[in-house]
């Protein structure tokens, strides 16, 4: 008896051994290949980026003339008009390495830049539009987030949100058309966001 718990003692020490041996040649071929990558994309040459996605903002959605006392309303309203004549790209989900690859490593700064411009519009956008919502303007907020979701924001209160107005506006049908954009975020929050759409579709059967 005590042999058979001896030899099951060693064969199971070395399926481990075995499988923490596979574990790190296969972290170290990963981080091969990042490095690999990473010095390609470094010698990268600068590319064109006239033919990014950029951002346009309409600026007749933004109420600016809407609780004109509100502090927090006018640090929004003056982050919109800083934003509106900036780039503005929405990289969420694409790594520096990648985006050095497709635009060159040149580039990166810029690239950065107009990333954390559109980090600061989602955000800006999401807490206005709660900010309306919570003072009874769910139309204007509603264009607010609506123009996020077509940006494809991965801000998740951002659709819950919309939800909810959609439906105190009796018009539920319309969480079915967050639906694509919220299955093709590239973002760690895309499973979140879908499910945020479906138990707010299963609320309003």
């Amino acid at each position: 008896m005590n042999f058979i718990i001896f030899a099951s003692t060693l064969l199971l020490g070395a399926a481990i051994a075995i499988a923490s041996s596979k574990s790190k040649k296969s972290a170290a071929a990963l981080e091969q290949e990042f490095w690999q990558k990473e010095h390609a994309a470094n010698n990268t040459r600068r590319k064109p980026l006239d033919d990014l996605p950029y951002i346009k903002l309409p600026m007749e959605i933004f109420p600016m003339d809407l609780l004109p006392d509100d502090p927090k309303l006018d640090d929004y309203r003056q982050i919109i008009l800083s934003l509106k004549d900036l780039p503005i790209v929405n990289f969420t989900g694409i790594s520096n390495t990648e985006l050095k690859l497709r635009y060159g490593a040149p580039n990166i700064d810029l690239l950065t830049s107009y990333d954390q411009n559109y980090t600061l519009l989602a955000r800006t956008i999401q807490r206005w539009a709660q900010a309306l919502y919570d003072n009874g303007y769910s139309e204007e907020a509603c264009q607010l987030l609506e123009f996020a979701v077509s940006t494809g924001t991965d801000v998740s209160a951002t659709y819950r949100l919309l939800c909810s107005i959609y439906q105190e506006q009796g018009t539920p049908e319309k969480i079915q058309s967050l639906y694509p954009v919220a299955e093709s975020l590239n973002s760690a929050m895309q499973k979140t966001i879908v499910r945020i759409l479906q138990e707010s579709g299963q609320s309003s059967d």
